[in-house]
């Protein structure tokens, strides 16, 4: 756990957000700045601060990431999504907590941006 990580705090309770699922690894909970009728972030609980910090050793825990996703998304009953993953201030990451928009329910148009 990062001390100063908003992701963290939400991962370990110490700050409260809607949480739509959760494991012994992972969470899920409800955006709140929505773009999209469906947001949901799905964090980690362990901190990595972006995708593109991840070593070798992330491997499992990256796939499990992935896949509790799509756990969330069925449970949601979501047919079609979009999964994004931000990487740095550039691309629109804001908080510095590896995390998975799971966005649905409008059309999304590609490229995206």
């Amino acid at each position: 756990m990062s001390e100063n990580c908003l992701f963290c705090k939400i991962a370990s309770k110490a700050i409260a957000a809607k949480v739509v699922a959760e494991d012994d690894g992972n969470l899920a909970f409800w955006d709140l700045n929505p773009q999209a009728p469906t947001h949901v972030l799905v964090i980690p609980k362990g901190h990595l601060g972006r995708i593109g910090e991840a070593q070798p050793q992330d491997q499992e825990r990256l796939g499990r990431l992935m896949l509790f996703a799509a756990q969330v998304a069925e449970q949601l009953g979501l047919k079609d999504y979009r999964l994004v993953i931000n990487n740095g201030a550039g691309a629109g990451q804001t908080v510095f907590h590896l995390h998975l928009h799971l966005l649905a329910g409008r059309e999304f148009s590609w490229p995206p941006g």
